[in-house]
């Protein structure tokens, strides 16, 4: 073996027994335990849970979650109660008027009521740059303390995903007016005190953080003392965790935390439990149309035909996606629009590819004006299922001719080549339910998002962005839903999403735990329903 691949495991390997280690192997921390019942859940993530700032966007979002609570939340069965037990909204649909939750207290003592909701939204506006993505912050007008526990929100407009917008995990979820620094949140806060079921008791960055059970807390208290958040560096790691019974819970969307063929194994064991959710996001590969290469919209078409996604569902996914063939999913709000199906023909590819001038070189690469058809797709290296997928689409465009290169960086390398829109490929994932249609749509707009670099070469770019800002704010129905046909035909014309799979939020978790549901937000953990028997 090489010095340099030997230096490589035993450094992986130094790694994962220093994880393991944070798990700790106590009755009352983890899968391990021999007691009848725990009272602890030990949950493995490669990512720490950073600054949890509700009104910030630095946390992890399923941290987030446990300790701050809005006035409504997203249901299966749609809005509902939190920390507003009811609400009126005005004939002409600018005002929201919300009956508080009495008696409730931030964990820090402090009283929750309509000042502290007018606190914290003030803070939110205050920081309107940050959140111009989310148009709901732009389209506030005023807070209103109408009294003690009677809040009123003024609109600009009548903006139809209002409650739906107020419900997400940030920014809109309250956090004690003590937190503040000089009065706003924006720079940081003191604490994190919020009025959900859970605590954060102790944070050991990029080792673990422990939330312990809101004993004050105003609704039903979960069944387990505590959570404790484990971070490791990489999936294989997790998976030994698990092995060895020191990890309870295995829970993620986007392949961060297990593979499929992992996943696929563990189910086939029968040792743990695996579920999946119902479809909830769109996973695609954005085709820059602002760099030279895929700048030409006939290329983009080209590739549109070149990957085969029923192989890499089968192969990548064991078959446990569905294909997509439009970027969001009939079933998606106002997303059932009759679109062309570009289904794997990789012949017609190379028809588009020899009409945009791009042809077949004795080397097996196409070449135009002598410069050869070279891509390079980026992928967040943390996710080893997005590099597998990359290198089914590098034989599939090999195929055809083209050349593509797969790098893989950390994430936050990854991220910063989104907001500077210096890729060729780069792989998308809409954020679900509740964000699609409207939230992610309205995230096209800000440059910070791959999504409108990828887009920002289009000839009616311009016209996309007006069109998404107006029908954010159109009352009638039936002529919003008409202005969601025109925007999604129009982007799956230009081409500039390959859909690849529907993708779905997995759970592994050990046979004692119970109650491991789905939320309807894939960044969302419902640890407060789980328990030991």
């Amino acid at each position: 073996m090489k010095l340099k691949k030997l230096k490589k495991v035993l450094a992986i390997s130094l790694s994962a027994m220093l994880c393991l280690s944070a798990v700790g192997c106590s009755s009352k921390s983890g899968g391990g335990s021999t007691d009848a019942k725990k009272d602890q859940i030990v949950y493995a993530c490669t990512k720490d849970i950073r600054d949890i700032n509700p009104h910030l966007y630095g946390g992890e979002m399923s941290a987030q979650n446990m300790v701050f609570e809005s006035l409504v939340k997203e249901t299966d069965k749609g809005i509902e109660p939190c920390l507003a037990e009811s609400w009126e909204i005005s004939e002409d649909g600018k005002e929201y008027t919300f009956h508080l939750r009495e008696g409730v207290k931030f964990t820090d003592g402090e009283p929750f009521n309509a000042e502290a909701v007018k606190l914290n939204m003030d803070a939110i506006v205050s920081n309107i740059e940050r959140h111009a993505w989310l148009d709901m912050v732009n389209e506030i007008e005023e807070s209103v303390v109408v009294d003690e526990y009677t809040y009123k929100l003024v609109l600009k407009h009548p903006y139809y995903p209002t409650l739906t917008e107020l419900a997400l995990v940030r920014p809109f979820r309250m956090i004690s007016p003590k937190c503040f620094v000089d009065g706003e949140t924006k720079n940081g806060v003191s604490a994190y005190a919020g009025t959900g079921p859970y605590v954060l008791s102790e944070h050991k960055e990029n080792e673990y953080a422990i939330f312990d059970t809101n004993e004050d807390y105003w609704g039903e208290k979960p069944k387990v003392k505590s959570v404790k958040w484990v971070v490791m560096p990489d999936a294989q790691t997790i998976l030994m965790a698990l092995e060895k019974g020191e990890v309870d819970l295995l829970y993620g969307a986007d392949g961060d935390q297990i593979d499929m063929d992992s996943y696929k194994k563990l189910e086939s064991e029968g040792k743990y439990v695996t579920d999946m959710s119902d479809p909830i996001a769109s996973r695609a590969i954005l085709l820059n149309a602002h760099q030279p290469i895929t700048g030409d919209k006939k290329v983009r078409e080209a590739l549109q035909y070149a990957i085969n996604k029923q192989a890499i569902v089968d192969g990548v996914l064991n078959g446990t996606e569905e294909v997509a063939d439009t970027l969001m999913a009939k079933s998606v709000p106002y997303c059932d629009v009759d679109l062309e199906v570009r289904s794997y023909d990789p012949e017609k590819a190379g028809k588009l590819l020899d009409e945009a001038g791009w042809k077949m070189g004795d080397d097996g690469f196409r070449y135009k004006d002598g410069k050869k058809f070279d891509v390079t797709i980026y992928y967040n290296s943390d996710n080893s299922q997005e590099g597998t997928i990359s290198e089914y689409m590098q034989a599939d465009l090999k195929a055809i001719g083209v050349n593509l290169n797969i790098v893989g960086e950390e994430k936050q390398s990854f991220l910063d080549r989104q907001k500077s829109g210096e890729f060729d490929l780069q792989y998308s994932l809409s954020w679900g339910t509740p964000y699609d249609p409207q939230s992610y749509l309205s995230s096209w707009r800000i440059p910070a998002h791959g999504d409108y670099q990828a887009q920002v070469g289009m000839e009616k770019k311009e016209w996309v962005d007006k069109t998404i800002t107006d029908l954010m704010i159109e009352p009638d129905e039936d002529k919003r839903t008409e202005m969601y046909k025109e925007l999604l035909t129009y982007i799956h014309e230009e081409c500039v999403y390959i859909p690849i799979s529907y993708s779905r939020t997995k759970a592994v978790h050990t046979k004692e735990l119970k109650g491991v549901t789905f939320n309807p937000s894939q960044y969302e953990i419902p640890f407060e329903k789980m328990y030991f028997e």
